[in-house]
């Protein structure tokens, strides 16, 4: 008998079909995109974390004061200018038990969301394609009107105004990227 070795690379090949086998494309699929997505949710959100606790320590340590200059958000954090607020408050400068368990907790909730939103996504234009036959602008603009809705379902203030406003962004960017994908 020959011995074979495998690496981490060779069972993780995704030329095989992937992660799983979950009995059905549609299935593979969304489960798929899930996973995939909610890692990057998870770093995206430790990472940011990071970042502005790291910009807090900065700023203490040296004892920099930039209110008067436009890039103070008040909490002693500078504006970026497009970035998102501090969304984790209880973790400023703390280390403690609260502060991870509270890190962790955002941290699964961001990476929810973003599992949501690309497997709805995914599953859809799948599901879209196999059901119509063709996969084109029409199926992205309705995959993505419903992610946006999905998503905004999941923040911690839903307004009609805001469902709307996602469904209708989520199916602008799904049908520009579609519409664009032939061209690049």
């Amino acid at each position: 008998m020959e011995a074979r070795t495998h690496s981490l690379l060779n069972e993780l090949n995704f030329d095989k079909g992937g992660f799983f086998d979950l009995g059905h494309p549609l299935l593979n699929r969304i489960a798929e995109s899930f996973i995939k997505a909610a890692g990057i949710g998870a770093v995206q959100a430790v990472s940011r974390e990071a970042y502005f606790t790291a910009v807090e320590d900065d700023e203490r340590v040296a004892g920099v004061n930039l209110t008067g200059t436009g890039l103070d958000s008040g909490n002693g954090v500078p504006e970026i200018p497009g970035a998102k607020k501090h969304r984790f408050p209880e973790l400023r400068g703390a280390t403690n038990r609260n502060s991870l368990e509270a890190m962790v907790k955002s941290t699964g909730k961001e990476s929810l969301q973003w599992g949501l939103a690309a497997g709805v996504y995914s599953g859809l234009t799948y599901g879209l394609k196999e059901t119509r036959g063709a996969h084109d602008w029409k199926n992205s603009a309705v995959a993505g009107a419903i992610t946006g809705v999905a998503l905004a379902l999941t923040s911690d203030d839903t307004s009609h105004e805001q469902i709307v406003q996602c469904a209708i962004t989520g199916a602008a960017i799904s049908t520009a990227a579609n519409l664009l994908s032939g061209i690049f």
